[in-house]
């Protein structure tokens, strides 16, 4: 996908109308009524010739020294590497914004580590990794306040890229962007689990923050007519970004477990995990794949050795004959705050991490020379 082909505006900007009902559901959510849905009632499945690739990846923290390093860049695609462009050649790439994108706005108190990168260079750089949407429901969006925010939310709307997770209210907030990516049309929800101070209000900005647990009511009950709202736009796909869980931890939590496949029985086709910094392992629930954790794609960060968090994995979803094929992982490291393809022993390093990783769930592994494919059979 490249940015002279991708289309720049959202399902809702390109279709005419708004269903009832999901104007209703909208305001049972506290949330604004889309400006246009399909009216088609059930999801009524991708077409046998759709062939696709969207990729996804973990954290894009571009502040700090990765700011520092390619603000004054005479390319700012260089961040990418020889990755540019196979990113490029996807459909479609989704990722989480770690940081807030402007040049404005005050720190947010009492804080140990604030993140945020000039738009004027971030945004091309994006665009150059043909970059479909962001989450932006995560622990450092408001770091520089609702100023930076703001900015960042204008910046990547006046780009063409989508974005979800965090607005100027609550209603803002758990607004699901609708984009298109190739052939599809994608609904991407972002919600936030990570530092509750974020959380928007009903006129304060902030984050589509809640526990992302069964336990909590409130959760099922936002997901839920959240889920009832994107589905009656009939998207081609579903993906819930999420930033869950604790840093550095290897394996998911058993309430992410149950959240994660309960949301694949409401209709969800991608969980698209984030928060740990690094891999976790993928788990393929009624034939959608559960990412737990796509650790980070790029990134100015101290390397643990023993986790080697400078390492991870684009992880491509295929889809083939109108159906979801497989998940294609492509090892990836960081490396003088760029990313690249994998090179060396990092590829057997990450081949054995993540089927260790995956071993719980029963995740069935293909090697395909440097990548590893996780049939789904859906």
């Amino acid at each position: 996908m490249n940015g002279d082909d991708r289309s720049t505006l959202t399902r809702r900007q390109v279709l005419a109308g708004a269903a009832p009902a999901a104007a209703a559901l909208g305001g049972c959510l506290g949330l604004s009524a889309p400006t246009a849905t399909v009216e088609r009632g059930e999801r009524t499945g991708l077409s046998a010739s759709v062939d696709a690739r969207i990729g996804f990846a973990g954290d894009a923290m571009l502040g700090r020294g990765v700011d520092e390093r390619w603000h004054d860049a005479d390319d700012p695609a260089g961040i990418w590497g020889p990755l540019a462009t196979r990113l490029r050649a996807l459909d479609g790439f989704v990722l989480n914004l770690e940081c807030c994108l402007s040049t404005r706005g005050e720190r947010w108190p009492d804080k140990t580590y604030y993140f945020r990168g000039d738009p004027g260079w971030a945004v091309p750089a994006l665009e150059a990794a043909g970059t479909t949407c962001v989450s932006l429901g995560n622990n450092h969006v408001l770091d520089f306040g609702a100023t930076a925010l703001a900015d960042t939310r204008r910046s990547l709307s006046a780009a063409g890229i989508g974005h979800a997770g965090a607005g100027p209210d609550w209603d803002a907030a758990i607004e699901p962007a609708f984009v298109s990516a190739g052939p599809l049309d994608i609904a991407v929800i972002g919600l936030s689990e990570r530092w509750s101070e974020y959380r928007a209000g009903a006129d304060d900005p902030g984050t589509a923050y809640l526990p992302l647990t069964l336990d909590s009511p409130e959760t099922r009950r936002t997901v839920t007519r959240l889920l009832d709202r994107v589905h009656e736009a009939d998207p081609d796909l579903v993906v819930a970004s999420l930033h869950w869980g604790p840093n550095w931890e290897e394996y998911p939590e058993e309430a992410h477990r149950e959240f994660g496949r309960w949301l694949v029985e409401q209709g969800v086709d991608v969980v698209h995990g984030h928060s740990a910094h690094v891999v976790q392992g993928v788990e393929v629930h009624r034939g959608r794949p559960i990412c737990y954790d796509t650790g980070d794609v790029v990134d100015d960060y101290s390397v643990k050795p023993e986790l080697r968090n400078d390492r991870s994995f684009l992880f491509v979803l295929e889809l083939a004959d109108g159906r979801f094929d497989a998940v294609r992982l492509q090892p990836i490291e960081i490396d003088d705050d760029a990313v690249r393809p994998a090179t060396g022993d990092a590829i057997p390093w990450l081949h054995g991490t993540m089927a260790s990783r995956c071993e719980p769930f029963d995740t069935t592994l293909e090697p395909d020379r440097e990548d590893l494919v996780i049939p789904l059979d859906g």
